[in-house]
């Protein structure tokens, strides 16, 4: 085939695949199956490898990959101004009457649409193509994260070619996350010991701007967008011709979105979302109206921070009054203490609510909560709900000042305080309520992922003492299983292959199913490539751990306490007897020492032309090298791609080794 040939083939794959990505994930009418929709992504990625002359930005396989840019400003096209707030109908209908009054004896129409509870962005395009995603900032100027935004799936990297096609788009929209999808990163979060975020909003943000583009492709992020804020050449009218366009555009628009020809329309949807907002798979926090024709908004114009033509309708808050009947204590994975409160029952945005988390003691100090106060608690969205005010008028004095125990309420071991970190932890590793939550941890999906081993078998099994450490999963017997409660000869022996399979996965992952304190799943790869074995990783000092780079005392201190706990080296004993794998491939590693990377640490700027920055850092870690996120006078190498920004200036300044993409390709 001649390269014409090849790079036409390459162009229509792409082509198909993003008509697919638009079908299956913005219009949900798929007309493949998923494996087919695979198929078409492993052609393009073989044909691509094969030819790396042909890749671009906007090809599928380029979702994952770029070097997020945090701290790196942006200018809009347009200001992202925000919404003056109204909350009642008295208020919205003053709205109203302000614009009737700029605009004496003018018909107006507003557009009613859901006002989504996440991160506002701006997505600019040019000649069809996605060149640059950036958060709101101040409005004027936001937070470039191109690289983490291409990894949602309904932001399209190319636009659908239309009649006539715009040359410049810069359109708003609002990432989010599903409530479900939401409720399971909460749970997973919990199993490892990290805070679950406190509403959807916080989820989205927080994802959005990850360092790693990988984590957030991995998170169910999606958008909505809702209006079209600067095109060059072609003229609009009206917002609604706006919302059209951008759909033709290929954007992923909320279909509740409504026309309205007077405000008394307005505020009757206003009144079916507040008793409906329960019902959307995502949150929404209000409503927002706009003045639907374009020459209208202008003369209305804006004030320095909200437009004039446009207003926010906000639900009232899920607020409700109850009281605690006591506060209850749960101990973590790594030993930390947290007070619960618990409520008498009330109904609250659509959940029984019986609890309320207090976060630590100090939150409970600042706040002064006490058993038997009447409380005022929310749930605006939030996952978890909180309180946010003691009613203290209505003490009666037999309230009582709670605080966290001097002893381990599982163990009654006496607890750790510090004065560098807020947690009150319990520091026997035998604890029986921190033997739960890391079994649970090392069977966890992103650990050893043991299926089958949920929290009801884990309790049964701790309870029941067949399970004193970790170590003694790998001595289970079908048997010991049967006994358990709903738990039939099929599924015991399930969960004993289960078990026996997770002795293959890598070093890295049984290192992070450890739940060594500070050590997650970047920070076990970065120990396993610098050390090769657990064994060696124990035998180390905190000055050994320290000077890897990216790790501090904090952390290097944590990781020696860990391995001198003679607890803990007896279960590790027994897991390296059981055969789970306990290095790096002897050979594999052997083979990479004579290798240019071997040993050196290198960080990735820019955009590369001939493969991802994933894939470019895989290849550097199987031969040796060490992968980081910011340039020092430890690194040994910068690989400088297209635009790298203010590494390569860093790496200037520090004299580091800066390799082109070709010098880069030419050591590979």
């Amino acid at each position: 085939m001649t390269a014409q040939s090849i790079q036409n083939q390459i162009e229509a794959l792409r082509t198909q695949i993003l008509y697919h990505e638009r079908k299956y994930y913005i219009e949900s009418q798929p007309e493949i199956s998923d494996g087919e929709f695979d198929r078409l992504i492993r052609e393009l990625v073989h044909l691509e490898t094969a030819h790396p002359e042909f890749i671009t930005l906007d090809s599928p396989t380029r979702r994952v990959g770029g070097e997020a840019t945090l701290g790196r400003r942006a200018q809009h096209r347009g200001p992202m101004l925000s919404l003056d707030n109204t909350y009642n109908f008295e208020e919205l209908g003053d709205f109203d009457r302000r614009v009737q009054k700029a605009l004496p004896d003018q018909p107006i129409e507003y557009v009613a649409e859901l006002k989504i509870d996440g991160l506002g962005v701006s997505l600019l395009y040019e000649d069809g193509r996605l060149v640059r995603g950036a958060t709101r900032g101040d409005g004027e100027y936001g937070e470039d994260v191109t690289a983490n935004l291409r990894t949602i799936r309904t932001i399209p990297l190319r636009l659908t070619p239309v009649q006539p096609m715009p040359t410049v788009v810069e359109v708003r929209g609002e990432v989010f996350i599903p409530r479900d999808q939401l409720d399971e990163i909460n749970r997973q979060r919990v199993e490892k010991d990290e805070p679950p975020f406190a509403n959807a909003r916080n989820a989205a943000a927080g994802s959005v701007r990850l360092l790693d583009a990988s984590v957030t492709a991995s998170r169910p992020l999606d958008i909505f967008v809702y209006t079209l804020s600067y095109v060059e050449s072609i003229e609009i009218t009206q917002h609604t011709q706006a919302l059209t366009l951008l759909a033709e555009l290929g954007f992923k628009l909320n279909p509740e979105t409504q026309l309205c020809s007077s405000i008394e329309g307005v505020a009757e949807y206003c009144q079916r979302w507040t008793s409906q907002r329960e019902s959307t798979h995502y949150e929404i926090d209000g409503i927002v109206a706009k003045v639907n024709n374009i020459q209208q908004q202008q003369e209305l114009g804006a004030t320095a921070k909200s437009p004039r033509w446009a207003v926010s309708y906000k639900f009232p808050a899920h607020q409700a009054t109850t009281q605690i009947r006591e506060i209850g204590v749960q101990v973590g994975r790594t030993g930390v203490l947290t007070p619960l409160a618990v409520l008498d029952p009330i109904q609250l945005a659509g959940a029984t609510i019986t609890h309320a988390t207090l976060h630590n003691e100090q939150d409970l100090i600042r706040k002064d909560i006490r058993i038997g106060d009447s409380v005022v608690v929310e749930r605006s969205g939030d996952v978890i709900p909180k309180i946010v005010s003691v009613l203290a008028e209505k003490r009666n004095g037999t309230e009582k000042i709670f605080r966290l125990p001097d002893e381990c309420p599982a163990c009654q071991t006496s607890v750790q305080r510090s004065a560098d970190e807020a947690a009150v932890r319990c520091v026997n590793s035998a604890c029986p309520a921190q033997l739960k939550r890391r079994i649970g941890h090392f069977a966890s999906r992103n650990a050893m992922n043991i299926d089958g081993l949920g929290p009801a078998v884990i309790e049964q099994l701790v309870e029941s003492g067949k399970i004193r450490d970790i170590g003694n999963l790998y001595t289970l017997e079908k048997a010991d299983l049967s006994e358990l409660d709903r738990m039939g000869d099929k599924s015991a022996a399930n969960l004993i292959k289960e078990i026996e399979g997770s002795k293959a996965a890598p070093v890295e992952k049984v290192l992070f199913g450890l739940g060594i304190l500070h050590v997650g799943e970047n920070m076990a790869e970065l120990l396993m490539d610098s050390f090769q074995s657990i064994d060696n990783l124990a035998s180390a000092s905190a000055a050994d751990v320290e000077s890897i780079h990216g790790i501090g005392p904090r952390v290097a201190e944590s990781i020696v306490d860990f391995f001198r706990e003679p607890s803990n080296q007896d279960f590790l004993s027994r897991l390296r007897t059981a055969g789970l794998q306990w290095s790096m491939n002897t050979n594999e590693a052997q083979d990479t020492a004579q290798t240019f990377f071997a040993g050196k640490t290198v960080v990735l700027t820019g955009a590369l032309s001939q493969m991802t920055r994933s894939e470019a850092s895989e290849r550097i870690k199987s031969l040796g090298g060490k992968i980081t996120s910011s340039v020092s006078q430890k690194t040994d190498f910068l690989i400088a791609g297209d635009s790298p920004g203010s590494k390569f200036d860093r790496a200037n300044q520090l004299g580091v080794s800066i390799l082109t993409e070709e010098e880069f390709l030419e050591r590979l």
